[in-house]
């Protein structure tokens, strides 16, 4: 029989998905660029506003590709503020995200935790309490309940929340096939959900202020308010509550995380294609409990320095990693060029996520200067009574912060708005705080490219993308159970 090597191209492999979304990118670039030309400069964008964040999520779905989703929404939104010239503002853009004070803490921070778990991984800290756990986990329900308590104890931030517990968990989570999807989902949903619950967390710290500064809240009463809203935080609670059912095993695989635990099941935990790069074979052997202690002090340190610098994460991993190659270099673990060499191969494969949080905030720069938060809130306020504010604030700044990705950068926008409403209205300010902050928690949570769902992925060993879609439907379960809540509490309170 004669071997027939022509290749016969089917039409999905012509037009790969990659191209299909380029095409619809560039399709919608030309269809609403003349929009941009015949529009007044400095004037009201309105709905136009909302086409970049339309095609990232369009784009998103058809390639399953973050940065370039992001990046071809950016692209549009200039061609809209500015039709004749895109270089220009994208290169002014570019330039002002990246000297953002916000956005060198991001890349300091996120490339520093990288370097610090493959420091600890090549000194073999996280083999010791990879096998100290799985003596201690006999079930695969065991390992999702000690990675939900592993990140109800680690939080103090969010992104140390995302990389150092699946970091710490990965491999007891492959040993009970439970696919590296939902380990990045259970951990996603004790990061930014539980954090804002935690009135000693870097969530916490930034908001209070923020309430002072909106006057939602006295000078120096910014925490108080803060503590009184926990209770009606009720994303957070939520989150919590859909979390410990999937670990329990009370609340079945639903959507794309049904086919990634059938995948895993089979004996396949890591998705095809992903390679743990940041993981490395320990130098050499040390004793088991020697080797716990090298994981555990160094973290141990991360927290407790982050806590005593006013819960500043960039000085906590400063110390936690000067501490860490002190500790190597006494037990002659790693020589310092070793050290030096495993730091910054950590930093490198933070790269990607690193990229995608700043494409993210490109974008949001581009939606600011298109008025599409501003235009939001004024679609909705004509419609809003005191009974139904929290549950609007909470559904409409949710849908802001799933489109921006933006959980922090919105509420100095949208704070002076709404506070001053709920004060005309006379609901009670605990009572929106809640709604803002579940908002905030959920938008993050269900958006693809936000910082804690690129960081969980990244940790967690998994495609961001992946992750996003398999932990939307549990994202979108607790977000329901919100806007219930928030319903009923309105009709109820105020």
């Amino acid at each position: 029989m004669q071997r027939d090597d022509t290749l016969v191209l089917e039409p999905a492999e012509k037009w790969p998905p990659l191209w299909r979304g380029m095409a619809v990118a560039l399709v919608a670039a030309l269809g609403f660029a003349w929009l941009g030309f015949n529009h007044e400069a400095g004037s009201d964008y309105g709905a136009l506003s909302l086409l970049p964040a339309a095609l990232v999520i369009t784009m998103a779905v058809l390639t399953r590709k973050t940065v370039e989703s992001l990046l071809a929404g950016a692209l549009l939104g200039l061609l809209l503020l500015d039709p004749g010239d895109l270089v220009g503002p994208l290169a002014d853009v570019t330039l002002a995200v990246m000297m953002d004070e916000t956005i060198a803490w991001l890349i300091l921070v996120c490339g520093m935790m990288g370097g610090l778990i493959n420091l600890l991984a090549r000194g073999g800290g996280v083999h010791s309490f990879g096998s100290f756990m799985t003596r201690l986990i006999k079930s695969p329900r065991g390992a999702m309940f000690g990675t939900v308590g592993l990140g109800l104890v680690v939080f103090i931030d969010d992104y140390l929340n995302s990389l150092a517990v699946s970091s710490s968990m990965k491999k007891i989570t492959d040993t009970y096939k439970i696919s590296r999807e939902k380990l990045a989902y259970i951990v996603d949903s004790t990061a930014a959900p539980i954090c804002i619950l935690v009135p000693i967390s870097t969530w916490a710290v930034f908001f209070a202020s923020l309430l002072e500064d909106s006057g939602a809240a006295d000078g120096g009463r910014g925490m108080s308010l803060y503590i009184q809203s926990i209770p009606y935080m009720l994303y957070g609670w939520a989150a919590l509550l859909v979390v410990v059912l999937v670990a329990a095993n009370r609340l079945p695989d639903l959507g794309a995380m049904k086919k990634a635990e059938a995948r895993a099941r089979a004996g396949q935990p890591v998705p095809t294609g992903w390679e743990d790069q940041e993981e490395a074979q320990p130098s050499r052997n040390t004793p088991a409990w020697l080797g716990l202690g090298n994981f555990l002090l160094p973290m141990l340190v991360l927290v407790l320095a982050s806590a005593w610098y006013e819960i500043d994460l960039l000085k906590g991993v400063l110390v936690a990693l000067g501490f860490t190659m002190l500790l190597y270099s006494v037990q002659r673990l790693l020589s310092f060029q070793q050290q030096v060499d495993a730091t910054l191969d950590g930093f490198k494969v933070m790269l990607y996520p690193i990229a995608t949080v700043c494409a993210g905030f490109v974008l949001k720069e581009v939606n600011d200067q298109l008025g599409m938060t501003q235009y939001i809130i004024d679609s909705v306020t004509p419609i809003l009574t005191p009974a139904l504010l929290p549950a609007v604030v909470f559904l409409v700044m949710a849908l802001v912060v799933f489109s921006t990705a933006s959980s922090w950068g919105v509420f100095v926008i949208s704070l002076p708005i709404v506070v001053p409403l709920a004060q005309a209205m006379n609901v009670p300010m605990p009572l929106v705080v809640g709604a803002l902050l579940s908002a905030s928690a959920f938008g993050s949570h269900a958006c693809f490219f936000s910082d804690s769902t690129v960081l969980s992925a990244q940790g967690a060993g998994c495609d961001t993308m992946d992750h996003a879609l398999t932990q939307l439907p549990y994202a979108l379960i607790g977000g329901a159970i919100t806007l219930a809540a928030l319903l009923a509490a309105g009709f109820w309170l105020v």
